[in-house]
C-alpha cells in the first residue's frame, strides 16, 4: 500500500516549470503567422500546406500545430484523404488574428520580444530591486520612457499593446462609474487613444483629450486615431514637467503603477490643482488584495513592474493614500472581476 508521501505528485509545480513552454508556443505560432494563414485560407490546411505558406520546415510546423491543438488554440481532424488538417478555434479567430477588433496579436508580440527578455533577469531584479532594461537591451537610461520608447518601432509595438488591451478591457473600466457629468476629460498618457475611444463611445456628450509626449501623439495620429474621431483631440506634453490644462476629469490608466509613491503624489497633486471644482480623477490599475495574497495576475504584474519600471502594483488602500495625500476625497474603488479595476476620486 502506497504511503501518503509516495502518493504526493507535484503536478502544479511541474505545470509551473513548463509554463514558459506554453507562452513560447503561443508566441511562435503568432510570429510565424499560423492563425493568420488559417484565417485567410477559409478552409482547414495540412501541416505541409501551412509549412509551405509559412516558409518553415514541415516537421517543425507539424509539431507546433500539434501543440496548439493541445492548447485548444487549433482544432484538427482527418479529411477524406486520410490527411490531418488544422483550423482556428473561435477564440483564436477573435483574439489571435490581426484583423480582429479584439486582437491580442500585438500584445503577444510585445510580450515575446520585450517583456520575455526582461524576465530572463527576474532573479537579478529581485536581488537589486531595480529594472533590468540595461541587461536585457544594453540601455543605460534614467528616463523610463526613453527606455520603453528606445526606437520608433519599439514605441509602435508598445502602443499596439496598449491599443489591444483597451479594445478588450476599456469599456468595462470607463463604465464602472457614471462619468457622464464630466464633459471635459483628459487622458494623461493616453497613448494610442483606444481608451479615449471607449470613453466617447460610452459618453457621446463628452470630449477626451489625449495628453502625451510629442512623439507618442504623432504616432497616435498616424496609426490609431482617425480625423473622424471628432470628440478626441491631442495635447503634447510631459505630465511631470508641463502644466496640465484644466478639466473636469483626468484619466490615469496604467500610469501610476510605473512610478514610486513620491512621484505619484507629485503627479496627483498637479492633477488636483488643475482639476475643476467638483471634478475628479479616474485611476485604472490591476489591484492587489489588501493582504497581497492575490489576485495572481496582479502579483505577476507587480513583478513585471519590477523588471521593467520603477513602480509596482498596489492595493486599493495604497492608491487611496496616494489620492488623499494629493488632496482628493470620496475615493470609490470598484473591482471589475477582470484584469483591470477602477478607482474614482473627487475634488
Amino acid at each position: 500500500m502506497a504511503t501518503a508521501k509516495e502518493e504526493l505528485y507535484p503536478r502544479k509545480i511541474l505545470d509551473y516549470m513548463e509554463g514558459f513552454l506554453v507562452s513560447k508556443t503561443l508566441f511562435a505560432a503568432c510570429e510565424l503567422g499560423v492563425f493568420e494563414q488559417l484565417h485567410a485560407s477559409e478552409r482547414p490546411l495540412s501541416a505541409g500546406e501551412l509549412a509551405e505558406r509559412l516558409r518553415s520546415s514541415e516537421d517543425g510546423t507539424a509539431r507546433l500545430l500539434s501543440a496548439c491543438v493541445g492548447l485548444e488554440l487549433l482544432t484538427a481532424h482527418t479529411n477524406t484523404d486520410g490527411q490531418v488538417v488544422y483550423s482556428n478555434t473561435e477564440m483564436s479567430t477573435v483574439f489571435l488574428t490581426q484583423s480582429s477588433p479584439k486582437s491580442l496579436y500585438h500584445s503577444i508580440q510585445y510580450s515575446s520580444r520585450t517583456i520575455y527578455l526582461c524576465w530572463h533577469y527576474l532573479t537579478d531584479a529581485v536581488r537589486e530591486g531595480k529594472n533590468q532594461y540595461e541587461k536585457a537591451f544594453g540601455i543605460n537610461s534614467k528616463d523610463l520612457f526613453e527606455a520603453l520608447y528606445r526606437s520608433d518601432e519599439e514605441m509602435l509595438k508598445f502602443m499596439q499593446l496598449m491599443n489591444s488591451i483597451w479594445n478588450i478591457c476599456g469599456r468595462d473600466v470607463v463604465t464602472t462609474f457614471d462619468l457622464s457629468p464630466f464633459k471635459c476629460i483628459y487622458d494623461l498618457g493616453g497613448c494610442s487613444g483606444a481608451l479615449a475611444k471607449q470613453c466617447v463611445s460610452a459618453y457621446p456628450e463628452s470630449t477626451v483629450t489625449i495628453f502625451d509626449l510629442p512623439k507618442v501623439v504623432q504616432m497616435s495620429r498616424e496609426h490609431f486615431v482617425s480625423t473622424q474621431d471628432t470628440q478626441i483631440s491631442f495635447y503634447e506634453g510631459d505630465f511631470f514637467k508641463d502644466a496640465l490644462p484644466e478639466a473636469d476629469l483626468y484619466i490615469l490608466a496604467r500610469i501610476l503603477h510605473d512610478w514610486t509613491d513620491q512621484r505619484n503624489v507629485e503627479l496627483l497633486t498637479k492633477v488636483y490643482q488643475s482639476c475643476r471644482p467638483g471634478g475628479g480623477v479616474l485611476l485604472v490599475e490591476s489591484l492587489l488584495h489588501e493582504d497581497h495574497t492575490g489576485p495572481l495576475t496582479a502579483q505577476l504584474y507587480s513583478l513585471n513592474m519590477l523588471v521593467q519600471t520603477e513602480g509596482r502594483e498596489r492595493t486599493g488602500s495604497e492608491y487611496t493614500s496616494l489620492l488623499t495625500a494629493a488632496g482628493f476625497t470620496h475615493v470609490q474603488i470598484h473591482r471589475t472581476g477582470k484584469i483591470y479595476d477602477a478607482i474614482l476620486a473627487c475634488k
